[in-house]
């Protein structure tokens, strides 16, 4: 009763909210994603040691039930501790998958291209999201390992910190490994993105410095100053692995999820007006204003897992700050409905802080889309989120942004769109032209009447269609009379042909469902 409650009440506010401001259509590109975190099972699967059949359904419902909330990308954890949620020949088996490290699901299947064919299926990117010097989550002396998992196969490139264990990012040898895992992946599996968090060196851990003066004794020579060393460690990594991912496939994104706060002002004048008691730059030694600056990543999600208003880091503040700092690259706001009712911060009680956040976004062009943290904080459907995306914010399909620096040149357009009434619904069929557009799909546009439908308009489009097929049945006539229909190609960067095919059909009151 408490959640129906809400949710009445969150639509109420937001209803209320519409009256407020100016209506405005939902962006034709924008992306749209969730992460999927896979680490202490804390998204999928369910639990470790599910059947093939078990881990398959939940993937098929999670999926299902974010494309209903209109989210065109996912992004999920493939890595989390030197461990895969594929088949490695490097890396054993996730603990969290099978329930023992090293033991592969039974019957065997590889999750990672299950995961991918379904996202593709429904029209969605997959990011696969590595995190990269995490080797160990929570070390247990005693616990049992993979003989194959690399702290054992190389203890001289781990140091312990806090209860985890890690690559030491001082020691070359170590990033070029964990490039080579990242590059396997990007060379065998279907992804549109590599995907990193804000872990590169850790969080600071109050009175513990990081083990790392053996490596920086024997790398660092001629750097004086060893923070300064630690984030010449990270820049060689990030620039080395975007020029590495952009020469084996040059369509396939990086992207990097930052902590919200660059610099706080005190320190930089450059910064943000914040006062975050750690900052990317200086504590995980993450310069991501310097990497934007520099075009080694193609898209930035600063997780800005605030509320606006809140005294340290204001959302309003720093979703600016970002508008201001993102270089021309893609910038998507990473948010937290992780927190709601579940935060000190009693903004996070409130109906509405995350559509006062999308409201807040629509002022900012340099925003081009939301992630949401997690994909499992979405069920049960806290303060109405689930209504105010379906009903408002994503009630039409989008296309995800195009980004001109990655341009493939747009695919030739379908040919002969044909439409035929059947008992099922109006059948639209066509040839296609370009059976070079690997990845690509079409974009089905309606509108009523006899003139072709506005394509920049996202209320015309009717379906977002994976290449490879070649019918759809139009099922959701409801009033008779004349409907053009206009169907585009688009490549996998999502550049579209302004060309395509169309046809009009008149539709009776015999032919309405």
């Amino acid at each position: 009763m408490k959640n129906t409650l809400t949710s009445l009440l969150s639509l109420f506010l937001l209803i209320a909210g519409y009256q407020a401001i100016a209506q405005s259509e939902p962006a034709k590109r924008e992306f749209r994603a969730v992460w999927i975190a896979t680490v202490k099972n804390l998204d999928w699967p369910s639990r470790a040691g599910l059947s093939t059949e078990q881990q398959q359904r939940e993937i098929q419902e999670m999926l299902d039930f974010h494309q209903k909330n209109g989210i065109n990308a996912i992004i999920m954890q493939v890595r989390p501790s030197a461990d895969a949620f594929y088949f490695s020949a490097e890396e054993p088996w996730s603990e969290w998958l099978s329930g023992q490290q090293g033991k592969p699901p039974f019957p065997w299947y590889d999750p990672l291209t299950y995961f991918i064919e379904e996202s593709h299926k429904r029209g969605m990117e997959f990011h696969a999201w590595f995190n990269p010097f995490r080797a160990l989550v929570d070390v247990d002396r005693n616990k049992l390992l993979s003989i194959n998992h690399i702290s054992n196969k190389r203890p001289d490139w781990m140091v312990q910190y806090g209860k985890n264990l890690y690559f030491d990012p001082g020691i070359p040898r170590a990033r070029d490994y964990v490039s080579d895992i990242i590059l396997d992946v990007v060379n065998r599996y279907d992804i549109d993105a590599v995907h990193f968090d804000d872990y590169f060196y850790p969080y600071r851990i109050a009175n513990e410095a990081f083990p790392d003066t053996t490596s920086y004794e024997a790398y660092g020579s001629g750097v004086v100053n060893k923070d300064d060393w630690r984030r010449q460690n990270v820049d060689s990594f990030v620039e080395s692995i975007n020029y590495r991912i952009k020469a084996v496939k040059s369509h396939v994104k990086l992207g990097i999820s930052p902590f919200g706060v660059w610099r706080n002002i005190a320190d930089d004048p450059l910064g943000s007006d914040t006062r975050a008691g750690q900052t990317s730059y200086d504590d995980l030694y993450a310069d991501i204003r310097g990497w934007l600056l520099k075009g080694w990543i193609d898209y930035v999600v600063p997780q800005l897992y605030f509320s606006i208003g809140y005294p340290p880091a204001d959302y309003e503040i720093l979703a600016k700050w970002w508008s201001q700092n993102e270089a021309g690259r893609h910038l998507y706001v990473g948010k937290g409905p992780y927190k709601i009712d579940n935060n000190a911060d009693q903004n996070w009680s409130k109906p509405n802080e995350i559509t006062r956040q999308l409201e807040l976004d629509k002022t900012l062009p340099a925003i081009k889309g939301s992630v949401y943290f997690r994909a499992g904080t979405f069920n049960p459907n806290p303060h109405g989120l689930n209504d105010s995306l379906q009903t408002y914010y994503y009630r039409h399909k989008a296309l995800i942004p195009q980004m001109p620096w990655l341009n493939a040149g747009a695919p030739q357009s379908p040919a002969n769109l044909d439409a035929s009434m059947s008992p099922k619904g109006l059948i639209l069929s066509w040839n296609e032209v370009d059976k070079r557009n690997e990845g690509g799909y079409y974009v089905l546009y309606r509108q009523a009447g006899k003139s072709g439908p506005d394509p920049e308009n996202p209320a015309n489009i009717l379906a977002i269609i994976q290449k490879g097929e070649s019918i759809f049945i139009d099922q959701d006539l409801k009033e008779k009379g004349f409907y053009t229909y206009l169907l585009t190609s688009v490549n996998r960067l999502h550049q579209e042909n302004p060309g395509g095919a169309t046809v009009t059909v008149k539709i009776k009151r015999k032919d309405l469902r």
